[in-house]
């Protein structure tokens, strides 16, 4: 199971990183966050099932991560969508590597902070249900923000993804929906798998 997953990660990242996505249409906000909800949604949590060393009955290291963890995942992801940054990646290939890989790190130190865990005192699973679902909210925050907005935030120019040229506007309401239809509803997903499994945890016992 965790080798599969690894290697499921490991192809994931190929794909984006290698792929059209940041290369050919680098110019697409669509394709932009195509990679962005592929490597931390889908390939970072793969890679921290694919990784991770066991479960541990220590809810600490949980309860002490995550929280920050899903603060960290909400600096990086708000800041590389601030439209002057934005414009940066766009224009350099070295600046979007730095991106893609603080996307990756910060997906990585929050999926595995909050991955299921032996805890007897449910408080490590609480924790990471909690910062997945408040990683939700921020994702869906912003992916809401990104299809509503009254006008185009980053650039103003036709571009072209898989082929179909769209408006600048256009381009960023299909961003905000990938973010909406990807992101939260992972984020979403994970953390009501904790919280259902926190939930079933059977009462501690007393002597």
């Amino acid at each position: 199971m965790k080798r599969a997953c690894l290697i499921a990660g490991l192809f994931v990242l190929a794909l984006v990183w290698l792929g059209p996505l940041l290369d050919a249409w680098r110019e697409s906000f669509s394709a932009h966050m195509l990679a962005h909800m592929g490597v931390v949604a889908i390939a970072a949590p793969l890679l921290a099932i694919g990784t991770q060393l066991g479960p541990t009955s220590d809810a600490s290291r949980a309860f002490v991560l995550a929280l920050p963890a899903s603060l960290v995942e909400f600096i990086v992801v708000w800041s590389w969508h601030a439209p002057a940054l934005r414009a940066l990646a766009e224009s350099s290939l070295f600046v979007t590597a730095i991106e893609q890989t603080t996307f990756l790190a910060a997906g990585l130190f929050l999926w595995l902070a909050c991955l299921p865990r032996r805890d007897p005192v449910i408080t490590g699973n609480a924790a990471g249900a909690f910062a997945l679902l408040l990683t939700s909210i921020h994702m869906t925050l912003l992916g809401a923000l990104l299809a509503l907005a009254p006008r185009p935030l980053y650039g103003a120019d036709e571009v072209s993804c898989f082929g179909i040229v769209l408006s600048a506007q256009h381009d960023q309401e299909l961003g905000g929906v990938i973010m909406l239809l990807v992101g939260a509803a992972v984020y979403l997903a994970g953390g009501v798998t904790l919280l259902a499994r926190m939930l079933a945890t059977p009462p501690r016992k007393t002597v």
